[in-house]
């Protein structure tokens, strides 16, 4: 929403966007700009107006039309719920699924809601300081975490068929980008940390062929899904 800029009507934003990468006449990407924001729900009208006379689902979906100006084979989609209330959140994340498959765009998603990843993704990369942890398919994540910091996204969430009143925590906080750590990245905030953890980077240990992970605790090992 923060890329709108503020002194900019949103119609002009999408027109300075298609004509920056097609030869067309200022006229025809007017035209064009109008018929996507239709397409995002928005009436043609509203190209006149400024970012500032948008709510913030608006916003996100002038964003969402501005993305979609040049049919991209793929959209990087950066945390796009963020300071949107609940409901929100769902129009915004139905409207980026129904574009994903009416228009055959692949999509890299960032996020840290795991609600989210479920309802939209087909495979999920878990990510702890700029790496790599576990990869797998949605099902094989959600049914069969393997990784410890995995794990622990997990049992953070709330679950509303437990009467705990505590949630369980990842100790500790992730490393500063320039910090360098001789072994496991993870190491310092494992509650499975062993000896060699510290000392030496776990490789990849395959859990089936569409499943993946980094972790000593898993070497030598074959992992099954629970049934």
């Amino acid at each position: 929403m923060t890329s709108l800029n503020p002194s900019m009507k949103v119609g002009d934003q999408i027109v300075e966007m298609i004509r920056l990468h097609k030869t067309i006449s200022k006229k025809d990407a007017m035209e064009e700009a109008d018929r996507l924001l239709e397409m995002v729900g928005i009436r043609r009208e509203r190209a006149n107006d400024y970012p500032h006379q948008f709510s913030g689902g608006m916003k996100q979906r002038v964003v969402i039309a501005i993305a979609l100006a040049c049919q991209p084979k793929l959209i990087i989609a950066d945390e796009p719920t963020t300071a949107l209330d609940v409901t929100i959140q769902a129009q915004v994340m139905n409207l980026i699924k129904g574009f994903k498959e009416k228009l055959g765009t692949s999509m890299i998603l960032i996020t840290h809601d795991l609600g989210i990843v479920a309802e939209i993704c087909d495979k999920v990369a878990i990510m702890y300081a700029g790496q790599v942890v576990e990869y797998a398919d949605v099902e094989g994540i959600y049914l069969n975490p393997c990784h410890p910091y995995t794990k622990g996204l997990f049992n953070s969430i709330p679950k509303l068929d437990t009467e705990e009143e505590w949630l369980e925590e990842i100790h500790g906080l992730p490393p500063e980008p320039t910090e360098r750590i001789e072994g496991c990245s993870f190491s310092p905030r494992c509650p499975n940390c062993m000896k060699i953890c510290k000392h030496k980077k776990p490789g990849i240990t395959y859990i089936d062929d569409r499943h993946y992970v980094r972790c000593f605790l898993y070497e030598n090992q074959e992992v099954k899904a629970d049934e």
